[in-house]
C-alpha cells in the first residue's frame, strides 16, 4: 500500500517541484548577473559599435580581461565556507542574501565605472563574486534534501538549466539594449530582477521538506523515504575533512570540475569578444549569436535528461556508468569541435558559429555527470563537497580570461584565438582522466551513512567495472 502511495505521489506536482522551479529562476538571475559584463564591456569600450551616446572607457585588452576575471576573485573565496554555513544555518537564508547583495552591486556597476574606472568596477565585480560564491553550495544542499533518488537527475537538470536560460536571455537582450537604450540599462534591469527574486525566495523557499509551509504529509514522507541515504538533522555535525581529502572519488571530482570550468568559462566570457574582434559581428548580432550555443545547451539538457531516465528506470546501465557516459559526451564532443574551430577561417563566419554551438550545446551532459556526483557521494555534505570542487574549478575561471589576453596580442588574428581554443580543448580532455575515476560508492554510503569512506577493495572494483 505504501509503495502504491509513493508511486502516486511521484506522478503528482508537489512542493518539491515548486522549490525546483524557484531555484531554476534563481539560476537564471545568477547567470544574468555573471554574464551581463561579457556583452556590456564591448559597448563600454567601443561606443561606435552601439551608436548610442553613453560613457566610453579606453580600456585595453588586458584591462578588459582583468574586469572579466575579477568576478571570480571573490567567487572562489566563499565556496568552502558557503558549504559549511549552509550546513550550519540553512541554505535558504544564504541563497536569499547572496542574490540580494549580488543584484544590488550589479545595479551600482555603472556608478562604479563612472567614479572609479576599471579599478572600482573590478571592486564591484569582486563583491558580486563573493556573494555568488554561496549559490552552488546552497543549491546542492537544497537538492540533497528535496530530490528523491528516482527524480534527482531530472529535477537537477531542470534547476541547472536555469544557468543556460539566464545566459540566453542576457546575451540576447544585452546586445540590443546596448545599441538602443545604452549599456547601463543592462545592469539596472538584471539587478532589479535579482532583488525581486530574493524577495520571492524568502517567502516561498524552504531548507527541507519538514520546514516547508504547504507540503502534504504524503509528499514529505515520499521525499524523505527516497533520498537514498539517511539525512542528518544535526546542523552542528563535524565535517570529515581527512576522509574528504584522502578520497580518490573526491579528487577525481575536483579534476573533472576544473577541466569543465576552464573550457566553459573561457568560451562564455570571451565569446562576445571573439564574435566582435575576429568574426566582425556588430553588437546587436553579437549578443544573439553568442546566446545561440546556450539555447542549444538548454534544449539538449532536456534530451539528455529524458535519455537518462530511460536508461536508469529500465536499469539498462548502472548509475555509475550513466554518470560517466553523459560526462564523456559533454566533454569529448566539445574537444573535437574545438580542434575544428582552431582550423576554421575567419572569412567563413558560419562554420565557427556552428562549431561553437555544438561545443557548448552538448556540454549540458555535465548536469547528469559530475555535477550530481557530490550528492551521490555524500548527501549530508553535498554543499561542502560542491564548495571544495567549485573553489578549485573557479581558479580556472580566473586564469582562463587572463591567459586569453596573453595570447591575443593581436585580437583580429585568428591564430592567436586558435591557441586559446587549443588550451580549452586540452582542459576538456584533461577532464576525461578525472572521469575515469569518478566512482559512485552509493552502497557504502547508504548502508553506513559515512561520507567519503569505504573499503579500498570495493573502490578498486568500481574503478575497473564498466
Amino acid at each position: 500500500l505504501k509503495h502504491k502511495e509513493f508511486e502516486k505521489e511521484a506522478q503528482m506536482f508537489g512542493i518539491r517541484h515548486l522549490q525546483a522551479f524557484l531555484l531554476f529562476l534563481g539560476l537564471i538571475v545568477a547567470y544574468s548577473l555573471r554574464v551581463d559584463m561579457s556583452v556590456a564591456i564591448v559597448a563600454m569600450t567601443n561606443q561606435t559599435s552601439t551608436g548610442v551616446d553613453f560613457p566610453e572607457y579606453k580600456w585595453d585588452s588586458e584591462t578588459r580581461s582583468t574586469v572579466l576575471s575579477s568576478f571570480f576573485w571573490g567567487y572562489v573565496v566563499t565556496q568552502i565556507p558557503a558549504g559549511q554555513l549552509a550546513q550550519r544555518f540553512g541554505a535558504k537564508i544564504l541563497l536569499t542574501g547572496s542574490l540580494f547583495v549580488a543584484s544590488l552591486f550589479t545595479i551600482l556597476t555603472p556608478l562604479a565605472a563612472d567614479l572609479g574606472g576599471a579599478e572600482l568596477t573590478c571592486g564591484s565585480r569582486v563583491i558580486q563574486g563573493l556573494a555568488q560564491g554561496f549559490i552552488f553550495p546552497s543549491i546542492h544542499t537544497l537538492l540533497s534534501s528535496w530530490t528523491p533518488m528516482e527524480e534527482r537527475g531530472r529535477l537537477a537538470t531542470y534547476v541547472y538549466a536555469g544557468s543556460q536560460v539566464g545566459t540566453i536571455i542576457t546575451m540576447s537582450l544585452s546586445g540590443k539594449m546596448s545599441s538602443t537604450i545604452g549599456w547601463p540599462s543592462i545592469f539596472y534591469l538584471f539587478g532589479g530582477i535579482g532583488i525581486g527574486w530574493a524577495v520571492l525566495w524568502f517567502f516561498f523557499g524552504a531548507d527541507h521538506p519538514r520546514s516547508a509551509k504547504f507540503i502534504s504529509k504524503a509528499e514529505k514522507d515520499y521525499i524523505e523515504t527516497n533520498l537514498g541515504s539517511i539525512q542528518s538533522t544535526d546542523n552542528k555535525r563535524s565535517t570529515p575533512w581527512a576522509a574528504i581529502f584522502t578520497s580518490l572519488p573526491m579528487w577525481a571530482l575536483i579534476l573533472a570540475h576544473c577541466g569543465q570550468n576552464w573550457g566553459f568559462w573561457t568560451l562564455l566570457t570571451e565569446m562576445p569578444s571573439y564574435m566582435n574582434d575576429v568574426l566582425g559581428f556588430d553588437i546587436g548580432s553579437n549578443g544573439l549569436l553568442s546566446a545561440l550555443p546556450y539555447l542549444v545547451m538548454w534544449l539538449t539538457s532536456f534530451l539528455f535528461s529524458w535519455v537518462s531516465d530511460i536508461l536508469n528506470s529500465r536499469q539498462l546501465i548502472s548509475l555509475a556508468t550513466s554518470r560517466k557516459l553523459f560526462n564523456s559526451i559533454a566533454h569529448w564532443i566539445p574537444g573535437v569541435t574545438l580542434i575544428a574551430l582552431a582550423f576554421s577561417s575567419k572569412e567563413d563566419t558560419t562554420l565557427p558559429v556552428v562549431l561553437l554551438t555544438i561545443a557548448v550545446g552538448v556540454n549540458s551532459g555535465t548536469y547528469l555527470g559530475f555535477q550530481l556526483n557530490h550528492i551521490d557521494l555524500s548527501p549530508n555534505y553535498a554543499g561542502t563537497l560542491m564548495g571544495i570542487t567549485n573553489c578549485a574549478a573557479n581558479i580556472m575561471s580566473i586564469i582562463g580570461p587572463l591567459l586569453v589576453d596573453s595570447f591575443v596580442l593581436m585580437t583580429t588574428v585568428l591564430s592567436y584565438w586558435a591557441a586559446c581554443k587549443y588550451i580549452s580543448l586540452c582542459c576538456f580532455f584533461l577532464e576525461f582522466f578525472g572521469r575515469l575515476y569518478q566512482i559512485l560508492p552509493l552502497r557504502v554510503y547508504r548502508k553506513h551513512d559515512r561520507s567519503l569512506q569505504g573499503p579500498i577493495s570495493w573502490i578498486k572494483q568500481q574503478v575497473t567495472s564498466p
